[in-house]
């Protein structure tokens, strides 16, 4: 077989198969895969987020101390799923924001996207705190 006859042959299979293949790894620019998550528990403050810019992740949720203190307002409490891919955020201590590390989307303290890709806030829970125990719900 000539080698024009080989390659004209092998076309339709390799198209058909980036077609499946893109169709299967594509995402359109406003999705997010990541499913909303509710959250119920308790954190020990006497042994836990002890200084500022310290975090924790349970249950879906990525708990920050903000400032010194045991007041709601010196913590923020937001969802760990990106909402554009859902890939787990981090914490920037020194830009005080949350980072995407797979795509660079960065969120405020309380979860408003402040540079895309994502299109959507993350999800803010509650906090309340009794003493050295602190409850994040929502």
């Amino acid at each position: 077989m000539e080698r024009r006859a080989f390659l004209g042959s092998l076309g339709a299979p390799i198209l058909a198969a980036c077609t499946v293949c893109m169709a299967a790894c594509s995402k359109s620019s406003g999705s997010s895969s990541a499913t909303p998550v509710s959250a119920d528990f308790t954190i020990d403050l006497g042994t836990n987020l002890l200084t500022v810019g310290s975090t924790i992740v349970q249950s879906g949720v990525i708990v920050v101390r903000l400032a010194a203190g045991n007041l709601p307002a010196s913590f923020t409490a937001v969802a760990v799923a990106c909402t554009h891919e859902g890939t787990s955020i981090n914490y920037n201590a020194a830009g005080n924001k949350f980072i995407c590390p797979n795509h660079g989307s960065t969120f405020s303290t309380n979860g408003t996207v402040t540079l895309g890709p994502a299109g959507s806030s993350l999800k803010q829970f509650n906090i309340t705190i009794n003493g050295a125990s602190m409850r994040v719900n929502g």
